[in-house]
């Protein structure tokens, strides 16, 4: 059975100079690790990823199934948004180390297995720095920021990603990576898949916002509760 050579693609063009730009990459390595591990779930091979500082990505595939194409370009939006709905429901479950963990083993797992460009090697490296020394150095508060400021970044991409590609099918429906790849093995056009990966991550974002308010709101709760006085 012959090999059929795909790439999938994550747009994102953005202002690299923003503040937050650096973690906002956060996003797209997880998207891009989606396509990987779902391509070799289904017997393919991942040649490699790019990731760029735009926050658009780029998983270079062979794939000898040529269904397979369909679930693989399903799984970078949706892992995505799956992701940052992950990080809110372990803050709600005040295990943010955990959280820190899993970013960290993706992170080099995606190293050692994947992404092979400059750019994408060096955000990885200082990710994986920067968590780390959260995770063994930083006291209570600034580990919970800097989780926070992950997890929000990494929820805002998740739905502004799909967005942006709705944008991209909208005006040209061949340039619109996944739901362009979506589009063509499947026949639905590709402004319909980016509207079904916006409406995902929508939902998945409502999951993370009201498991973010809930621990926020039991916070409130045990901090109101009166005391209880006993007396003879």
């Amino acid at each position: 059975m012959g090999e059929n050579y795909f790439i999938f693609n994550r747009f994102r063009a953005v202002d690299a100079s923003d503040p937050s730009s650096f973690f906002r990459n956060l996003d797209t390595m997880v998207h891009e690790f989606g396509h990987a591990v779902v391509t070799l779930a289904l017997s393919g091979k991942v040649q490699y990823i790019e990731l760029y500082a735009d926050h658009s990505g780029v998983t270079h595939s062979l794939i000898t199934k040529s269904w397979s194409v369909i679930p693989v370009s399903l799984a970078g939006y949706m892992t995505a948004s799956l992701f940052a709905w992950f990080l809110f429901a372990v803050y709600a479950k005040g295990k943010q180390r955990l959280g820190l963990q899993v970013m960290t083993v993706v992170a080099v797992l995606s190293l050692v297995l994947f992404v092979r460009n400059a750019f994408g090697i060096t955000f990885i490296l200082g990710l994986i720095a920067v968590t780390v020394l959260a995770l063994a150095l930083a006291p209570k508060w600034l580990r919970d920021f800097y989780y926070l400021l992950l997890a929000f970044l990494c929820l805002e991409e998740s739905v502004f990603g799909p967005l942006s590609l709705v944008q991209y099918a909208w005006i040209n429906a061949r340039q619109a990576g996944d739901a362009t790849n979506l589009a063509l093995n499947t026949g639905i056009p590709a402004i319909a898949w980016a509207i079904g990966f916006t409406l995902f991550a929508l939902w998945c974002a409502k999951q993370a916002v009201q498991a973010f308010l809930g621990r926020k709101g039991s916070r409130s709760t045990r901090a109101k509760k009166p005391a209880v006085s006993y007396r003879e």
